[in-house]
C-alpha cells in the first residue's frame, strides 16, 4: 500500500476519533419534556434585569442588590429555601455582594447545583451576558418548585464574575464552590448558565476557537451548546442526552482539555477548580453574539421561544440526575 494511503488512512482515524471524543455524538436521547416554560415571562426577567437594574458591575451594588432581591423574591415564590452567602470587599467598594441561594427536594444525597452570574460587564445592558440565564434560573425554580426530587438541587445566583473579579476568588462562584469544599459537601453535578439567549439561522453566523472545530459543528449559530471537560465525560453525556431528547433545539456538545481556548469562560470553572464535576450551557457568547459585552446586547435581540426550550432541556437534565440512582 503507498504510503500516501496509509497516511490519509490515519488522517481520518485520528480524525474520526477526535469528533467522537469531542462532540459525544452517540448519546441516547431522553424523552420529550412535558412541562411548558413560557417564553413571554422570560422576556419579562429579561427586561426587567437588563433595563430596570442597569448597570450591574461591581460599583454599583444598589442595583446588583435591586437584582439580588427579584431573583430572592422569585425564588421563594416558587416554594424554594432561599439563603444568601454574602462577603465585603472594601478594596473595591463599600458594600456587601450577594449569591443567592434557592434549594428544592430533601437534604440526603449528592448536591446537583446550576447557577448564572447576574453581574453585567461595566456599563452595558447585559441582556444575553448574561440576564438570560438568570431569566433561566428563575424560571427553573418554578418548575423545580412543583417537581418530585430524590436529591437536593441548589439554583445560585452568582455576584462578580465580570473583570475585575474573573479567575479570582472573589468571584461568587468561587466563594460558593469554595464553601462546599470547606463544608465537605458532595456535588454530583453543577451546570452553569452562561448566555442561552442569542441564536442566528444565517449561515456564517456561528464561529469557533480553531478550524478543527468547524469540521465538526453547524455554521449558523442555531444551536445551544454544552461545554466541558474530558474527564467529565460522564456528565457531559447524561445532559447532553437529556436536553437532545426534552425539545426540537439542536444541542451540541464540545468535550475537551482544560487549556482548550475559552472552555473555563464562566463559574463552572470554579467547580473544576475544586475537583467538581461541571458543564456549562451556552449559546457560545461572542463566537457567536456580535453585541458581547456591548451596549447592543439589549433584550430585543433574543430569542424566547429557543430560550424556553433551553431552560425545558434543562429542566429535565436535572430531574434526570436527582432522580437516577448509580
Amino acid at each position: 500500500m503507498k504510503k500516501w494511503v496509509i497516511f490519509f488512512l490515519l488522517l481520518f482515524a485520528v480524525l474520526g476519533w477526535t469528533y467522537v471524543g469531542t462532540t459525544l455524538p452517540f448519546c441516547p436521547s431522553g424523552p420529550p419534556s412535558a412541562v411548558q416554560v413560557d417564553p413571554a415571562r422570560l422576556r419579562d426577567h429579561v427586561e426587567k434585569i437588563s433595563i430596570d437594574f442597569s448597570p450591574r458591575n461591581y460599583k454599583r451594588i444598589w442595583n446588583l442588590d435591586k437584582c439580588a432581591d427579584y431573583v430572592s423574591g422569585h425564588f421563594s415564590e416558587a416554594g424554594g429555601q432561599v439563603v444568601e452567602q454574602t462577603y465585603t470587599l472594601p478594596a473595591y467598594a463599600k458594600g456587601v455582594y450577594r449569591n443567592v441561594v434557592a434549594a428544592f427536594g430533601p437534604e440526603e444525597g449528592p448536591l446537583i447545583v446550576v447557577g448564572a452570574h447576574y453581574d453585567a460587564f461595566q456599563d452595558v445592558p447585559g441582556a444575553d451576558d448574561n440576564a438570560s440565564a438568570v431569566a433561566g434560573l428563575i424560571e427553573l425554580a418554578y418548575l423545580l418548585g412543583k417537581a418530585d426530587l430524590r436529591q437536593r438541587v441548589e439554583l445560585v445566583a452568582f455576584t462578580l464574575e465580570e473583570p475585575p473579579f474573573f479567575r479570582t476568588g472573589d468571584m461568587g462562584s468561587a466563594r460558593y464552590a469554595h464553601g462546599l469544599k470547606i463544608n465537605g459537601t458532595a456535588v454530583e453535578a453543577m451546570i452553569c448558565l452562561e448566555m442561552i439567549g442569542y441564536f442566528s439561522d444565517e449561515p456564517g453566523s456561528q464561529d469557533f476557537p480553531s478550524i478543527l472545530l468547524q469540521w465538526f459543528y453547524p455554521d449558523c449559530g442555531n444551536f445551544i451548546a454544552l461545554i466541558g471537560l474530558d474527564e467529565y465525560r460522564g456528565l457531559h453525556r447524561t445532559v447532553k442526552g437529556a436536553m437532545r431528547g426534552a425539545t426540537d433545539l439542536p444541542v451540541h456538545a464540545m468535550c475537551a482539555s482544560r487549556g482548550t481556548p475559552g472552555i473555563d469562560f464562566s463559574d463552572h470553572r470554579n467547580f473544576w477548580n475544586q475537583g467538581y464535576p461541571a458543564v456549562m450551557v451556552t449559546d457560545t457568547a461572542f463566537l457567536r453574539n456580535r453585541r458581547y459585552h456591548a451596549a447592543g446586547d439589549t433584550a430585543d435581540r433574543l430569542d424566547y421561544d429557543r430560550m424556553a426550550k433551553v431552560v425545558a432541556g434543562v429542566f429535565e437534565a436535572v430531574v434526570h440526575l436527582a432522580n437516577t440512582q448509580d
